[in-house]
């Protein structure tokens, strides 16, 4: 499918569960299961149609914005930093989720404690090396089970799901954690990503269904 078809095909999902009556609760649930949401023991692969191929030697990590201390990050000097393991559940907006995934890599804390974001710094704006955005409360950020993950189930992250490193932010909906990550930005405003200007909502909890803007 062409990334044109693929976006139409997501914007008509979109427009069909608003349709439906999909609107966020007033009350969070307090299942495991987040609402509308089914399990699987698969990994859908979705993404924007294209998975770029990024040689280790050329992959780099910039992180800047309203930071003390920007940096980019080579792919050597990003796996020296503290290694972190992480099992947690993953939740896409697409209605399946996936209990107890496997993750390794860095913690977001620890970008944060590298780069030492400046006070007004309230917000993130993920890129990726295939054009994706989105963006984040920094505060969703620094919650322990967040990083940026290079392993999944003990072996390197692969291509088809975001390899060499991708985001994940287990408490939000899945098309928050960037794959194929390029850049991490702190800004002191909002600043909507690729699904967020095509409808989708900013905040982003499974628990309260905020699937859409």
């Amino acid at each position: 499918m062409s990334k044109e078809r693929y976006l139409a095909a997501k914007e008509q999902w979109a427009a069909k569960q608003v349709a439906r009556g999909v609107r966020p609760r007033a009350t969070p649930s307090a299942d495991r299961l987040p609402p509308g949401q089914k399990l699987t023991t698969g990994f859908p692969v979705l993404d924007l149609g294209v998975q770029p191929e990024v040689p280790l030697a050329d992959w780099t990590l910039l992180l800047d914005g309203f930071v003390e201390n920007p940096t980019r990050l080579s792919w050597a000097a990003f796996n020296a930093l503290p290694q972190v393991e992480d099992s947690s559940d993953f939740h896409c907006v697409t209605t399946w989720s996936r209990y107890d995934c496997h993750w390794g890599g860095v913690a977001f804390t620890s970008l944060y404690e590298l780069i030492r974001p400046k006070p007004e710094a309230q917000f993130v704006y993920f890129t990726s090396y295939d054009g994706y955005s989105t963006n984040v409360p920094l505060a969703r950020c620094l919650d322990d089970d967040v990083l940026v993950a290079t392993t999944f189930e003990g072996s390197p992250l692969t291509r088809e799901h975001g390899g060499p490193a991708r985001v994940i932010i287990p408490k939000l909906y899945a098309w928050k954690g960037a794959k194929f990550l390029k850049s991490i930005t702190f800004l002191p405003v909002d600043k909507p990503g690729f699904w967020e200007v095509r409808g989708y909502s900013s905040t982003a909890d499974p628990w309260k269904e905020e699937r859409y803007a």
